[in-house]
């Protein structure tokens, strides 16, 4: 009777039906079983996946076990504020497309994605999409005739260890590996009956104060985000303005190692994030930023959790500028090694991490003439993420990489 309950009140929040709703382990689970079980249910028709550069990696590392069993994957490309064209999705159809994902918004920068136009252009083509709705869920249901939908408890507040499937009525699914009577075959194995009543009970009361607190935080994170760049030199506040979560705002600040700030952070009181969301534990460049095309080192992302306090935030954007400021002069990027060679600068940045490169390129770009080009040689593989970007902020021009006997050669041509 519990597990019933729990599943008409998330199935209400959700809006779909409650015999279309089972509840697995985790959302990693739910995305997994959820892209796995349609793509074997629709495997007659191809073996083809679209997914968006920006999806959770547990809906990237999906795609890559599909590739590797034989699939082909197609990635559409996302603009510099995170968001997918609708285009892009429907240039990516094919005959053979099994299915397509797209994340409701993403988990990083906070930006919504159209996931009803993008479902309204799969319908049309007979293709299912799966959306990845965990990020959004708390604030309200996925508009649109989407096919398969995935969440997560712990996103919205509730308990960690709790996931949601949702499979249409008519959608093609053929669940994988072992399976037995539970949830519909789709989650095997038994339900954790307490974390599941909580996890629906959370997300009833999340949605119960959602669209009053969506308003106050909106307005607290438009405060971080037009008054950052005013109090921090050097920043890029990165995601849509304006069709965003209301709780999340991303920036990145040149000249500054993430881990480095947020542990100054961290001692000030603060707990930010920075690199990916879904991989922080291996301390690699962000594959959203990168995709996006934006700075990867000094990136903060800042969360605001239901009931946030104003003042919690006037205080973030008092620390911060001091903050930022100290860490840079601790990271004081050592004399750079420059050369002219055949009227190009060198900068030879071999064996140094991001950012280092970059405050090498911003020292010297002033000494060569406007039209000149500077040639940066680095080994780090976030310069090639980090150089082009620092160009764009700045209004310099990146001409490209080269080869070079070591590392790698990025080449800026001065425009002002």
């Amino acid at each position: 009777m519990l597990l019933d309950a729990a599943r008409e009140a998330a199935a209400e929040a959700v809006g779909c039906r409650a015999d279309e709703l089972a509840f697995t382990s985790s959302g990693t689970r739910a995305v997994h079983s959820g892209v796995s079980g349609v793509l074997a249910g629709r495997r007659r028709v191809g073996r083809h996946l679209i997914v968006s550069a920006v999806e959770h990696s547990s809906v990237l590392h999906a795609a890559d076990a599909h590739e590797a069993g034989g699939g082909s994957v197609t990635q559409v490309a996302v603009d510099r504020a995170g968001a997918v064209s609708v285009r892009g999705y429907a240039e990516a159809l094919r005959p053979d497309t099994a299915l397509a994902c797209l994340q409701s918004a993403n988990h990083e920068v906070g930006t919504e994605q159209p996931v009803a136009e993008v479902a309204g252009v799969c319908r049309e083509a007979g293709v299912p999409l799966l959306v990845d709705a965990a990020q959004s869920l708390g604030w309200g249901p996925v508009e649109g005739d989407w096919s398969v939908l995935t969440g997560s408890a712990h996103k919205w507040g509730g308990p960690s260890g709790v996931g949601l499937l949702v499979v249409r009525k008519g959608v093609r699914f053929a669940a994988q590996g072992p399976v037995d009577e539970r949830e519909s075959g789709r989650a095997p194995g038994f339900e954790n009956i307490p974390a599941i009543v909580a996890a629906a009970a959370s997300l009833r009361a999340v949605r119960a104060e959602a669209a009053q607190e969506a308003v106050r935080l909106r307005e607290l994170t438009e405060r971080i985000r037009a008054q950052v760049p005013g109090l921090v030199p050097d920043v890029e506040v990165v995601g849509d303005p304006v069709r965003r979560l209301p709780g999340i705002v991303t920036f990145s600040c040149l000249y500054v190692d993430g881990e480095t700030l947020l542990h100054e952070l961290d001692r000030a009181g603060f707990s930010v994030s920075s690199g990916s969301s879904c991989t922080s534990s291996t301390l690699t460049p962000s594959h959203v930023l990168r995709a996006m095309g934006v700075l990867s080192e000094g990136n903060v992302r800042v969360s605001l959790p239901f009931g946030t306090a104003a003042e919690d935030v006037e205080r973030f954007l008092e620390v911060l500028p001091g903050t930022v400021a100290g860490v840079r002069e601790k990271l004081g990027a050592p004399v750079a090694e420059t050369v002219v060679r055949d009227d190009v600068l060198v900068v030879d940045s071999l064996g140094k991490l991001c950012p280092v490169p970059v405050i090498e390129l911003a020292k010297v770009i002033g000494e060569v003439p406007v039209g000149g080009l500077v040639r940066v040689l680095a080994d780090d593989e976030a310069a090639r993420l980090d150089i082009p970007a620092w160009c764009e902020m700045r209004g310099q021009e990146y001409v490209g990489e080269e080869p070079a006997e070591e590392g790698t050669a990025y080449v800026v041509r001065r425009l002002a």
